[in-house]
């Protein structure tokens, strides 16, 4: 059994009018509690949800991953169209050389309509997004390994492109991917694929078309790692996990329960095949859910797979 490790999914900000100036406060807090247990930080990729306090993900990132050397550093996961695909290539190399290789290149389709057409994005269709989605990830991958890149696509395009130094190693490629075509594109092109807010009856579904799709394109299914990405609010009884849910109720798709309940569920996830969990603390700045997850949760999901 493959080990399995763990990425804290940071928040992406904090009311102001609740939590006035305590944002970069919980971060530095998570960030230290996290070292020496997790593998990685993650941060999301939207430029606006809903009236919530979002600060822009690539900024964040680059930001915190100087200042916390001991981790790896991720997007779950950039949006393609907010980026040019040759800008985010050089921009990717950058990040990997003085971080010392420590990002993982997270992209995604896109998927919410309202702030590509707040920010003065076009907002294509889906089978429109998957196939620029192709393309940008083709780019990418060019420009790291070829001298100078000519690509001519539909929808994107570069000629004679030159980018040194190159990344060393590679950065690893994540693909956000949850229907059938997002799934064949990850087995394609993906080092890890991930899921997001997924149950575990929803997931085994989509096992299913991946491992039909890894057949297809005759790729090693230990070839591509599996990951989960989600909300998870938890605590050592029920009192507890009510307590951060307040009247909210648990978010569908997220996993929610005692420590007990909760490695219950992960247990059910990798048996399907997951070994690596970004899990978020939606009900920061409490730190019940990173608390028991630390102390109880995590330490047995590990001791149970090395």
């Amino acid at each position: 059994m493959t080990p399995v490790q763990f990425g804290w999914a940071m928040p992406s900000g904090l009311s102001e009018k609740e939590h006035p100036g305590r944002y970069l406060e919980v971060l530095r807090k998570g960030l230290e509690m996290v070292k020496g247990t997790y593998d990685s930080a993650w941060i999301i990729d939207h430029l606006q949800f809903d009236d919530r306090e979002l600060m822009e993900g690539w900024t964040a990132l680059t930001y915190l991953a100087a200042q916390n050397p001991d981790l790896r550093f991720g997007h779950a996961v950039l949006c393609q169209s907010f980026r040019n695909p040759a800008l985010l290539a050089k921009m990717a190399t950058t990040l990997q050389y003085f971080s010392g290789g420590r990002y993982i290149l997270g992209l995604g389709a896109g998927w919410k309509e309202d702030e590509y057409v707040a920010y003065g994005y076009d907002f294509p269709p889906a089978n429109v997004r998957v196939d620029q989605l192709d393309e940008y990830v083709q780019i990418i991958k060019a420009m790291w390994t070829q001298e100078r890149t000519t690509f001519e696509g539909r929808y994107y395009c570069v000629r004679e492109a030159y980018m040194v130094p190159k990344p060393d190693p590679l950065p690893t490629v994540m693909i956000g991917a949850m229907g059938p075509r997002m799934i064949d594109l990850a087995v394609r092109h993906a080092d890890w694929w991930n899921v997001s807010w997924t149950t575990v009856e929803d997931y085994r579904g989509m096992v299913e078309q991946a491992d039909r799709a890894l057949e297809r394109h005759g790729r090693d299914p230990r070839s591509m790692r599996r990951t989960w990405f989600g909300g998870c609010v938890c605590a050592p009884d029920e009192a507890g996990v009510k307590k951060q849910l307040g009247d909210q109720g648990p978010r569908p798709g997220g996993i929610t329960g005692t420590a007990e309940q909760v490695k219950d569920t992960l247990r059910q996830f990798i048996g399907l095949g997951v070994d690596y969990f970004i899990l978020g603390t939606p009900s920061m700045p409490d730190f019940t859910t990173l608390e028991t997850l630390l102390g109880d949760v995590v330490p047995t999901i590990q001791a149970e797979t090395r």
